[in-house]
């Protein structure tokens, strides 16, 4: 595999940060939410990033790659339209599904509005190798995947994440964009060896490699992107980098955002924990490196299970897994009922964060009892249309509920509305409708 350009050292670009990005010494690229960007209306701190010889790399979020459903071809047009726009050298996404249901089993779209792990079996590689052929097809530059953090742990797997990922490099060719908090996350969560993963992954396949915070909570390791990068991770890092030199490495944050001084920190450990020792030996190469473990397990024979094609079979087992996160059914088979109540709060958490963030309005009207509102929304209302039409959905059904009781906020939420969406609010009719769709999607 041809080695990719050397990146350097550099950080997420968020707009909460873009002046301080811009100040920061030696910042060599940085990396922009592709979602976020429109190609004919770059914010104007990226254009003089690229202006004076800033790489700028687009990361997706949105494509699910590791979902049953083939990529969809706007989704990919749309990245494809951000490359170029950046002239980036590259472009990335996750092995990740965030969407189920729909017709491949005749069920409602949901939507999980964030990354979800993809089962380590082969019916999933398949399904992935598939959707990254198609994706690569479509885009201008190399793809580079990135492997996810999770809290729950799919029964029944037939191979580690090392394992994983080097057959979907030996397949498609696709990088490897290794996030080493993400390793660290699964550690903590799944009891997951982070050298055990680096020892099985093919390291000439990486792109560049993610550093970020966390915070552990009742033995929970959340992955915040929001807190200091910790000992462990630098751990991490080192480790990797004891293997192999990767072209570079980049420090995400997504909120709480510090100072300019704090990031310049955290670079600079970062850099730190990249120079190998004036003793050390070299790093160890892809021919050198040890033996990786045992080989996935036996792949079932044709035919095996249902008779149904992998497709088929993942969108089964991913709709089913997603609907109990969003939708309150039972937890599928070989899952751990209190993991899945975990992930299902964080989720509808996360939600709640989101939607203030593109509607800043709705906390504004309604005040503290915004979260409580929304979380009790969420438990009973699956997203099937991304996080914009989840705000005015919300709104419209405390509308039909006659919510808020505030006369003068709900007039106010009641406006909101109508430049949005309609001139009317929504009758009581409209609660009917909605509460026998919501119970259709939890049947």
């Amino acid at each position: 595999m041809e080695r990719l350009g050397r990146l350097g050292t550099g950080i997420g670009w968020r707009p909460e940060t873009a002046d301080a990005v811009e100040r920061l010494p030696d910042v060599d690229w940085v990396e922009a939410v592709a979602e976020n960007l429109c190609p004919g209306h770059l914010p104007d701190s990226l254009l003089r990033l690229r202006a004076r010889g800033t790489k700028v790399i687009p990361h997706g979020v949105s494509l699910g790659l590791g979902g049953a459903d083939r990529p969809d071809a706007d989704r990919l047009a749309d990245l494809a339209a951000r490359v170029e726009a950046l002239d980036a050298p590259l472009v990335t996404e996750h092995i990740a599904f965030v969407r189920a249901g729909g017709p491949l089993t005749a069920s409602p779209r949901l939507e999980a509005g964030h990354l979800l792990p993809v089962p380590r079996t082969w019916d999933a590689l398949d399904v992935l190798c598939e959707n990254v052929r198609i994706a690569q097809d479509a885009l201008p530059v190399p793809l580079a995947l990135e492997n996810i953090a999770a809290l729950i742990n799919w029964p029944d797997e037939d191979m580690t994440e090392g394992q994983f990922l080097a057959e979907l490099v030996d397949r498609t060719g696709v990088r490897l964009l290794i996030d080493v908090a993400n390793l660290h996350t699964n550690h903590v969560n799944r009891g997951e060896d982070p050298s055990a993963a680096l020892d099985e992954l093919p390291v000439e396949a990486i792109a560049y490699v993610h550093v970020a915070g966390g915070i552990e909570k009742d033995g929970v390791w959340h992955d915040t992107h929001a807190h200091p990068v910790t000992r462990p991770v630098l751990d991490i890092l080192a480790d990797l980098r004891s293997r192999t030199d990767p072209p570079g490495v980049l420090l995400e944050r997504d909120d709480n955002f510090p100072p300019a001084q704090e990031l310049a920190r955290e670079l600079a450990e970062i850099r730190t924990a990249l120079a190998p020792p004036a003793t050390a030996a070299p790093p160890r190469t892809a021919a050198a490196r040890p033996a990786r473990r045992p080989a996935p397990g036996p792949r079932p024979a044709a035919g095996a299970g249902e008779g149904n094609s992998a497709r088929t079979r993942v969108a089964v087992a991913q709709t089913a897994l997603l609907s109990a996160l969003v939708a309150g059914t039972p937890a599928p088979a070989g899952f751990d009922s209190a993991r899945l109540g975990v992930q299902s709060r964080a989720l509808a958490g996360k939600r709640a964060d989101v939607v203030s963030k593109i509607a800043p309005e709705l906390p504004e009207i309604l005040g503290s009892g915004y979260r409580a509102a929304f979380l009790t929304y969420a438990r009973s209302r699956p997203m099937s249309a991304g996080y914009r039409r989840d705000a005015l959905d919300f709104a419209e059904h405390l509308l039909a509920d006659g919510r808020p009781g505030d006369e003068a906020a709900r007039r106010r939420l009641t406006h909101w509305w109508q430049d949005r969406v309609a001139p009317h609010p929504p009758r009581r009719t409209t609660r009917f409708v909605r509460a026998a769709r919501a119970a259709l999607v939890r049947k």
